[in-house]
């Protein structure tokens, strides 16, 4: 085995190099990812806050964040802690979300923090995927808060299915 792959290296990455890397991934890969114009706050081997600000292109009719926004949000807050951990192990793996559960609380009527604080259980998975052959599943929650206007009570909460697979070379 490789010790690499075995241990658990937290890491940290500073914010605004984790917000360009995605807003480049937005604009090459997902077009609506760099639209939402999302920022890291946060991203270590724990955890990864994501904030997309209210404003003119991520709200709805209701003057609330719409919620393809918080979709997005959630995406990106599910998949930064794989994305990342990959990168910095070097290996090739695909990854895909395989389902999407949304329990929606309270309209956020402001910026949002879609926070994920399962770094260790991704981590895990990873070391899972490197080390197996087979597609491997993981349940990842993200919670969203509205800071400004509902201070820490959530306004939603996700649930998104990790799906992690070692590409042949």
């Amino acid at each position: 085995m490789n010790s690499e792959i075995d241990s658990p290296k937290p890491f940290s990455i500073a914010p605004w190099r984790a917000t360009a890397f995605i807003r480049l991934f937005g604009i090459f890969k997902v077009p609506l990812i760099w639209y939402v114009r999302p920022k890291v706050i946060e991203l270590n081997g724990e955890r990864v806050v994501i904030k997309i600000r209210l404003r003119r292109r991520t709200k709805n009719h209701l003057n609330s964040m719409y919620f393809g926004t918080l979709a997005i949000g959630a995406d990106i807050a599910g998949g930064m802690l794989a994305i990342m951990m990959l990168r910095e192990m070097g290996v090739d793996v695909s990854f895909v979300f395989k389902d999407m559960k949304g329990e929606f609380l309270k309209r956020p009527e402001g910026d949002v923090l879609f926070t994920c604080s399962d770094g260790p259980a991704v981590r895990e998975l990873v070391n899972r995927t490197v080390q197996s052959k087979d597609r491997q599943n993981l349940p990842v929650t993200i919670t969203a808060t509205c800071p400004d206007k509902s201070g820490d009570q959530p306004v939603a909460r996700f649930v998104l299915t990790l799906s992690l697979k070692k590409t042949s070379v």
